[in-house]
């Protein structure tokens, strides 16, 4: 809560704003909210997050020859799209 605001006073509040100034606000919170996401991917990708071990499988996938290269796995991918619009 903001001072004495009230989460409805700054919902009255958006309410009274022009098309352009809602759009701003809009633009501005989306970009908190961005933000705000960013900070838990880096929270959960870090040395203990919740994420960490997914990071760790994929790097052990990468030392043992498991992954594919960007381009071989798109040519794959097309491969199989195509393959099955000509099975339909």
């Amino acid at each position: 809560m903001v001072g004495d605001m009230t989460v409805e006073a700054i919902k009255d509040a958006i309410v009274h704003l022009s098309e352009p100034e809602r759009q701003e606000l809009a633009d501005w919170f989306e970009e908190l909210e961005e933000e705000a996401w960013d900070r838990q991917i880096e929270r959960d990708f870090a040395h203990g997050g919740r994420g960490a071990y997914l990071l760790d499988e994929a790097k052990a996938d990468i030392a043992a020859g498991r992954t594919k290269s960007m381009k071989e796995f798109l040519a794959e991918a097309k491969s199989n799209l195509e393959q099955s619009k000509t099975c339909k």
